[in-house]
């Protein structure tokens, strides 16, 4: 699994601006694979296809591989190196511009079959790839994705250390850190640490889908200011009066004096549900 190698055989230099930086442990490689469990039935999403070591492994126990890659001197490596797979497809592209259903789509059925993602991405997409994959219209099955470990740490916070991006995730699904993965196992190195980390999807969210936007406009309020005790934040935040927010938090059994990042997202779902009793007018995509 020498990447370097490969890179150097074909002339490649990582480009720097896409955030290419290549797996060289092959433990870490088995660790992805054992956190993502591929079945001989699933259809898997790989993004960031790179080299196509992983992809390779994935086509190996999957039933269904589409790979993605930005880079097109990537993707002309990929179809030579993986193009007699008859259970892979290679498509060039970026995962934040294609429509994932499209892409996965059954050719024969028109529909889109459940599907697991595996991802080792540039770690400045990851908060933009998270929302599109758990906001999707068809949300997979398991995410495993490679990301920064400071970034790990933060989707799995608990209270008092929770974050805008620990809300937003755990509300689409319980996230865990598989593995913390040091600098040395990439090449080039980067300049941080990485962890795998495994997302299990909620089978049912904890609001309907007409209340999820209106929720998360709670939630960034209450994050807008973070210094702020949550009812000072709550009513500077919000397009409602002082005396909704008020009886809003104890109807929720919240003290209005605690701060956003103590909040479990029940206690954010709850005082969510408070708020929408207590207010009168509901305008659009606001409380």
């Amino acid at each position: 699994m020498d990447s370097k190698a490969l890179l150097r055989e074909l002339g490649l230099r990582p480009f720097k601006k896409l955030g290419q930086n290549f797996l060289v442990d092959a433990r870490v490689l088995e660790r992805i694979l054992a956190a993502a469990e591929i079945q001989l039935q699933d259809t898997v999403l790989e993004i960031g296809a790179g080299l196509g070591i992983l992809t390779q492994a994935l086509a190996k126990h999957a039933q269904r591989v589409v790979a993605v890659e930005v880079d097109q001197r990537l993707v002309t490596i990929l179809h030579e190196q993986l193009g007699t797979l008859p259970n892979t497809e290679i498509v060039q592209g970026d995962i934040l511009e294609l429509d994932i259903p499209t892409l996965l789509q059954d050719k024969r059925t028109g529909s889109v079959p459940p599907y697991k993602v595996v991802a080792n991405i540039p770690y400045y997409i990851t908060s933009a790839l998270l929302r599109r994959l758990l906001e999707a219209r068809c949300r997979p099955l398991l995410i495993v994705l490679m990301v920064q470990k400071e970034v790990a740490q933060r989707i799995v916070a608990q209270p008092s250390q929770m974050s805008l991006l620990a809300v937003s995730v755990q509300f689409y699904g319980k996230p865990c850190i598989v593995t913390h993965v040091p600098a040395c196992a990439f090449y080039p190195v980067p300049k941080v640490d990485s962890a795998i980390v495994r997302i299990e999807p909620h089978e049912r969210l904890p609001l309907p889908d007409e209340d999820i936007a209106p929720f998360f406009d709670l939630v960034r309020a209450g994050f807008a200011q973070r210094r702020k005790q949550l009812h000072n934040a709550l009513i500077h935040g919000l397009p409602l009066p002082a005396e909704r927010i008020t009886p809003s938090l104890v109807k929720a059994g919240i003290d209005g004096r605690r701060r956003a990042e103590t909040l479990q997202l029940a206690e954010w779902v709850t005082l969510y549900h408070a708020i929408r009793s207590t207010a009168d007018i509901m305008p659009s995509r606001t409380l």
